[in-house]
């Protein structure tokens, strides 16, 4: 079975640009005015940065799915998605403001820190839909930062709304002497994981 595309329910950019880079088309399925989007984000005592990006992940695609019922919307893939940094076992989720960002640029600062993303997908009228699941972890390796560099990237505005507070596709390219693992996955959305997601789905 095939589609014409997929319902993508994020509003990262950077994603919507790496679907394209592989040639699946999209469209947007964004949450109503009364969802709290960012509450699914908070974090539960005890959980390892894996399986709180893979729980927020599949909180995502549920209330993707109620949103396609709701709105009577055609029938295709529904994929969703979430990224996180984590250092050791800490999640650094987005930061609240430019001290918050710059206390992660700090922390991550001459170090090793993973970066995780997890992707799901499932078709929303098949009964139950069948969800599809994958994670993807890299290592990412920074050389060790100015005071300057940290300050600069922090009153950019740049860090906001980004996990760990940074864009890889940003100037912080420049800092990265490493990384093991997918570079989509760390921009937010890994390619090889979402193709055969979609394969397994039927689409491919």
């Amino acid at each position: 079975m095939s589609t014409p595309f997929v319902w993508l329910a994020s509003q990262s950019p950077r994603r919507r640009e790496l679907l394209a880079q592989i040639g699946v088309r999209h469209e947007l399925l964004l949450p109503d005015a009364d969802e709290d989007a960012e509450a699914l984000e908070a974090e539960r005592p005890g959980e390892s940065p894996e399986q709180y990006v893979q729980r927020v992940t599949r909180a995502k695609l549920d209330a993707a799915l109620a949103r396609w019922r709701r709105r009577g919307l055609p029938a295709a893939p529904v994929l969703c998605a979430d990224t996180t940094v984590a250092f050791g076992r800490t999640v650094l989720g987005k930061p609240a403001d430019a001290g918050d960002a710059r206390a992660m640029l700090q922390r991550l600062s001459g170090h090793t820190h993973r970066v995780l993303t997890a992707v799901a997908l499932a078709w929303p009228d098949r009964d139950p839909p069948a969800v599809h699941e994958a994670l993807s972890v890299s290592h990412v390796r920074w050389r060790v930062l100015e005071a300057a560099e940290i300050e600069a990237y922090a009153a950019s505005g740049e860090p906001m709304g980004k996990a760990g507070a940074y864009a890889i596709q940003s100037g912080a390219a420049r800092w990265t002497e490493h990384i093991e693992g997918s570079y989509s996955g760390i921009m937010g959305l890994p390619l090889f994981e979402v193709d055969r997601l979609l394969r397994a789905a039927g689409r491919g």
